[in-house]
């Protein structure tokens, strides 16, 4: 629940621009640069806000000549860090059937940087963190890396805390090496990261042990039904009427 408030209302979110998301003038063209500049507040910044970037798309859907590829860009990296929420999928939707902008003075990135990112998403989403890593350090996304992630302040950490969530819901313990392909990070600074999750590395063993949480425990439940015999006899005359 708590999760679920803070992303439809971030505390980081002005009045301005809850203003500019919530009421009417969402659709005013004019406002598309303040809701650009909050993003790079946010890049910079290492907040998240979906709803305000969403609205930065549906402007763009509306006024194809505002429409600025990079903005796109750095929308659907914030997008990446905030899986499992469906975000990433939200902002796709609205990409749908774009427009050329042949009023751009470079040449459009997105529609070769768009499907490399789907892939990011897909292997985040089905949890395959070492792919995800291997694809996002290779050459291919070395664009990506040089102009984007490099100016997104703490992007790298925010894809490790996804795989951290789903380590946690997962594992009561799991070897060093594989939870390092997971995060991307080995020795000194594998261990700085698995203390401050305050989970435990066992020097001897290499082995990881992650505390106990409601999603990683497996309880079993008996159900016991009590049953009257005023309750079992209207059951059998039910019985008895249908044959």
């Amino acid at each position: 629940m708590a999760a679920t408030s803070a992303w439809l209302s971030p505390p980081s979110r002005t009045e301005l621009i809850e203003n500019l998301v919530s009421g009417v003038d969402r659709y005013n063209p004019s406002n598309v640069g303040i809701l650009e500049d909050y993003l790079y507040h946010q890049i910079r910044s290492e907040e998240y806000d979906c709803l305000a970037n969403l609205a930065i798309l549906k402007l763009y859907q509306f006024n194809p000549d505002l429409f600025n590829p990079d903005v796109v860009i750095n929308i659907l990296l914030k997008a990446l860090t905030a899986e499992p929420f469906p975000d990433f999928n939200l902002c796709i939707s609205l990409l749908d059937d774009r427009p050329t902008n042949a009023t751009l003075d470079e040449p459009d990135p997105l529609p070769t940087l768009l499907p490399l990112l789907t892939n990011l998403y897909n292997l985040l989403h089905q949890c395959r963190f070492s792919a995800f890593w291997t694809l996002y350090r290779s050459d291919e996304l070395e664009v990506v890396r040089e102009n984007y992630t490099v100016e997104c302040a703490g992007f790298e950490d925010a894809i490790r805390e996804v795989a951290a969530r789903s380590v946690k819901a997962t594992f009561t313990r799991i070897s060093g090496e594989r939870l390092g392909s997971y995060v991307d990070l080995s020795g000194s600074k594998l261990e700085a990261w698995v203390a401050k999750q305050r989970w435990t590395l066992d020097p001897s063993t290499g082995v990881v042990s992650i505390p106990p949480n409601p999603d990683n425990q497996i309880e079993s439940v008996v159900i016991q039904e009590h049953i009257k015999l005023p309750q079992l006899g209207k059951v059998i005359s039910h019985s008895v009427q249908a044959k």
